[in-house]
């Protein structure tokens, strides 16, 4: 049938209809093309290593390995894109590679490629509308976390053995605990940040991913300029369950595999619970100015604060940094971050008040962690988001993350994440934070554990999981350890309902009794003391300290022979215990 538009019109559509299926055609290909690798790359190159030593003399410690560094990186003769199209329009290629990737092929490793990152490194999704998103290679449907997405997925999907990514506010452990993989962001300043595209300096670190935690360890010491000596053990571990307690998915699925973990290497003696809130609130002051004087309602407030204090210092700093160049170029940012970058000039939080949190978060996680210390805490809040997801751009869920990420960014400690299996078919992390310049100690206790944790990581994937699913007892034990935190702290009415908590949940254990005695004893409750102790001699017919915890309640109800009696059967079991010693001679001079 003729085209009621003429001949001429039939043409016009046929070639219409060509370059339709070519651009169809295009689109496919490169989206097969992108499959290939993931989406990670920017550019494909090569920067080889020097030729082996000869024997006798000792391999270079990397050789072998390849790695790929984020586009942030400068390499001699490439455009830095910083993650926008813009910018690289705008830029001449680096005159000169990054010290930190001339060290590494140095020390025997191939760089086999630049790597996406979220547009000028401002993100945490992995999502950029210049380059496309990598692909998540454990979750597809899902985004691969940022800003160091394009490394992270590189590692993840095997293309390389080990990567390079900038940390200011999570862009290297927050892509780790959504591919799967783990995630080393070094201490604040332990490694060069020369040759690289600055965000925010005062926060700005390397960081590194890797699936294996040997090649982690040979890269970090590598770069770190660690000395090889024996593996050093942690005397304490920190379980910061606040924290915990934010997390979307059932807090016994991470904590089960840590506990188990750490009770089959070390014993039970190293775990500590703690309210990391609680902690830095009395360790915080300049916290408070930033809320105008008004108390923190919870431990929850204080985190908030501190992530609240982050993004503005790293507000300040990348405006700072980048406002003379956005202005001039008007460069097109995504709609998200063009809103955030216009938002900045607002932000009412005083700079030196913020700077000054920075300063005291170090010393609190320092004077908390010491030199033999590890604090347990999410990486995430959960399973990875879905792609394009509203959550992603909401106030919420922007603020709880920066409330974990914001510990290590604002204290300048190292952490690392590790992946532990999976849950609902996504990708499972804790982390592990060391003190500032604790590096030595996180990357061993890493070598140490990561097998252990994978091992109890793989049982827990295979367990039905849910809110409920932790026993009574693993509860019991956790408000037990609640309780002597709240003890500890004087908060004696506190300590008081958590050991009754913990009795509730397993009331077969003399220790419970034991402590929740020894908080009625502070309040002056003697008879409940009295009864609490009697029920833990019931239990247990050695526990020394329920024998002296109910003499001394027996002592000042006036029941002077019982009393001497308790603290004779203490010194039975225990003849050395001056306590008990004490208060026996004490009362025996009473009735002489």
């Amino acid at each position: 049938m003729p085209s009621p538009y003429g001949p001429s019109s039939n043409l016009w559509v046929l070639l219409g209809l060509g370059v339709a299926s070519i651009f169809i055609m295009t689109r496919r290909m490169r989206r097969r093309a992108l499959k290939e690798d993931f989406g990670a790359f920017v550019e494909r190159l090569q920067l080889l290593p020097p030729p082996p030593p000869a024997p006798p003399k000792a391999p270079h410690p990397l050789s072998g390995l390849t790695f790929a560094v984020a586009d942030i990186f400068d390499i001699e003769g490439y455009v830095t894109g910083f993650g926008n199209l813009d910018w690289a329009r705008t830029h001449e290629s680096a005159a000169r590679t990054a010290p930190i990737i001339l060290a590494l092929v140095d020390g025997g490793a191939t760089c086999i490629g630049k790597t996406i990152i979220d547009e000028l490194a401002y993100g945490m999704s992995g999502e950029n509308k210049h380059y496309d998103t990598p692909t998540n290679p454990t979750v597809p449907e899902r985004v691969p976390g940022g800003c160091s997405s394009g490394s992270a997925v590189a590692v993840a999907s095997g293309l390389a053995e080990f990567s390079l990514g900038v940390d200011t506010i999570g862009g290297v452990r927050i892509p780790g605990a959504y591919c799967g993989i783990l995630a080393f962001r070094p201490s604040y300043a332990a490694v060069s940040t020369l040759g690289f595209v600055p965000v925010s300096p005062s926060l700005d670190t390397i960081g590194f991913f890797s699936k294996d935690p040997n090649v982690l360890r040979r890269v970090a010491y590598l770069l770190i300029q660690a000395p090889y000596s024996g593996l050093r053990q942690p005397r304490n571990i920190f379980i910061a369950d606040d924290c915990f307690e934010l997390l979307k998915i059932p807090t016994s699925r991470v904590t089960r595999v840590l506990i188990n973990s750490v009770e089959k290497l070390f014993g039970k003696k190293l775990l500590k619970h703690l309210n990391l809130g609680d902690y830095l609130s009395t360790k915080l002051p300049s916290l408070k100015q930033l809320q105008n004087g008004k108390k923190n309602g919870d431990s929850k407030s204080t985190l908030l604060s501190l992530a609240k204090a982050m993004q503005s210092l790293f507000n300040h700093e990348f405006r700072n940094n980048h406002e003379e160049w956005i202005s001039s170029t008007k460069p097109a940012l995504d709609p998200f971050i063009s809103a955030q970058i216009n938002r900045l000039a607002d932000d009412s939080l005083a700079l030196d008040c913020c700077q000054s949190a920075r300063e005291e978060s170090r010393l609190a996680l320092n004077a908390l962690l010491k030199d033999e210390g590890i604090l347990v805490l999410p990486t995430v809040l959960g399973l990875p988001p879905k792609l394009n997801a509203k959550e992603l751009s909401s106030e919420d869920y922007l603020n709880h993350t920066f409330c974990l990420s914001a510990i290590a960014s604002m204290s300048g400690c190292c952490q690392v994440t590790i992946p532990l299996g999976l849950f609902e078919k996504c990708p499972v992390s804790v982390s592990f934070i060391a003190r500032h310049g604790g590096d030595h100690l996180l990357l061993d206790t890493i070598q140490t554990m990561y097998a252990i944790l994978q091992e109890q990581a793989d049982i827990a994937s295979k367990s039905n999981f849910s809110k409920s699913s932790i026993t009574n007892e693993e509860s019991a034990e956790i408000a037990k350890e609640k309780g002597n935190v709240a003890y500890k702290d004087k908060q004696w009415q506190k300590a008081i309902s958590l050991y009754t908590e913990a009795i509730k949940l397993n009331g077969k254990n003399a220790t419970y009794y034991s402590n929740r005695a020894a908080a009625y004893l502070e309040l002056g409750s003697y008879l409940q003391a009295e009864a609490d102790c009697s029920s833990a001699i019931n239990l247990d017919k050695k526990n020394v300290k329920a024998y002296l915890r109910r003499g001394t309640a027996r002592e000042m109800l006036g029941y002077y022979k019982e009393a001497i009696e308790d603290f004779k059967y203490a010194l039975v079991l225990e003849p050395t215990n001056k306590t008990a010693n004490l208060a026996s001679n004490r009362l025996k001079q009473l009735f002489q």
